[in-house]
């Protein structure tokens, strides 16, 4: 692979509700941008730092609590997310920890973390909050930004969002 390419990785857990709002996110860009690899995180971790490895460019979308003021808002780190935030992981490490690694080790030189406020995360339900799905709207949006800056290119493979 080239390490000019660009990853969107999508985290989260389809069965947990609100959870799966990264890997929704990460849907909307399958097969839509070229030079754009979308890329499932599951429910990231350690997991997501190979995941990292081919990209020179990634967008890490996650759902977090404890971020935002209510339900679906949408904060953009262009640094690590602070271990110090009261954001809920359920992976083994949080997505900051894991992009600090990454950037140390030398697998990625930029990476922009999103993180989509969800409240509660709910065990075996596909149910989401109708302000967390205006979120995951709003999230693609905020990466189509990222990637028009990282590109040039002013082209909206999501207008019809």
């Amino acid at each position: 692979m080239q390490k000019n390419r660009i990853g969107i990785i999508g985290c989260g857990n389809p069965l947990m509700g609100n959870d799966a709002a990264g890997i929704l996110v990460m849907h909307l860009f399958e097969g839509r941008y070229a030079g754009v690899d979308a890329i499932d995180g599951g429910t990231g971790g350690f997991g997501l730092i190979p995941l990292m490895e081919e990209y020179e460019k990634v967008v890490i979308v996650d759902a977090m609590t404890g971020i935002g003021g209510h339900i679906g808002d949408v904060i953009v780190f262009e640094a690590p997310p602070s271990p110090d935030l009261p954001v809920c992981a359920l992976h083994d490490i949080g997505v900051g920890e894991v992009v600090t690694i990454a950037r140390e080790l030398g697998y990625v030189a930029e990476v922009v973390t999103i993180g989509i406020e969800v409240g509660e995360i709910k065990a075996f339900s596909q149910d989401r909050d109708p302000a967390v799905e205006e979120g995951i709207r709003v999230a693609g949006r905020e990466i189509l930004r990222i990637l028009q800056g990282w590109t040039g290119k002013a082209s909206d493979p999501l207008k019809n969002m």
